[in-house]
């Protein structure tokens, strides 16, 4: 069964075409072959103001079970990218990455690899595994991250006792995979699971 996907990135993958490339590879396959049905936003949230942006994120968010996060040269570093991934996190969306610099832009020219931003984002869990921080990297120092309902600390369940008391970034949890490695046409839907 198809399942409804929710895709960040930053907005210059879609003028490259890199995003187009892996939100709308459906188009050639039967839905349910694809996978997914695409949740996510496009140009609707260009000029919103914070709190009606949050808003728009979290509706587009909303009957999704997974989360796709497209990963150019500077989508790291975009804010409401680690919003995405944060308020996906929080709601127990599946998370995954994948690399879109392979792939050819509109001039034919592809990219090295982007920094992953899960590797700028991380949680640690309390001495009981009962709750977890959330913090992102800025300005090479790992900061609290409390822009999802004004607080860092996310309630949990059933956390293994080795993670109790720990940190980690999220490439711990969260795999990413290159579009044309890893033929991202052929295994889209494996990923979203």
């Amino acid at each position: 069964m198809a399942k409804r996907v929710y895709f960040c990135f930053h907005y210059q993958d879609v003028i490259d075409f890199r995003a187009n490339v892996v939100r709308n590879h459906w188009v050639t396959k039967d839905r349910e072959a694809a996978g997914f049905f695409d949740a996510s936003l496009w140009e609707e949230a260009a000029r919103k103001e914070k709190s009606a942006l949050k808003r728009l994120i979290n509706s587009g968010l909303e009957n999704t079970t997974a989360t796709c996060v497209l990963i150019g040269s500077s989508t790291y570093a975009r804010p409401w990218v680690r919003y995405e991934i944060f308020k996906s996190l929080k709601r127990g969306n599946k998370v995954f990455g994948v690399h879109v610099n392979g792939i050819p832009d509109k001039h034919g020219q592809t990219k090295n690899l982007g920094p992953n931003p899960f590797l700028s984002l991380g949680v640690t869990y309390d001495s009981r595994g009962s709750s977890l921080t959330m913090w992102e990297v800025k300005s090479g120092q790992w900061l609290q991250y409390t822009e999802i309902d004004g607080t860092s600390v996310v309630q949990t369940t059933e956390v293994a006792q080795a993670m109790w008391n720990k940190g980690f970034n999220l490439a711990h949890f969260y795999p990413s995979y290159l579009w044309n490695r890893d033929d991202g046409y052929k295994n889209f839907a494996s990923w979203v699971g």
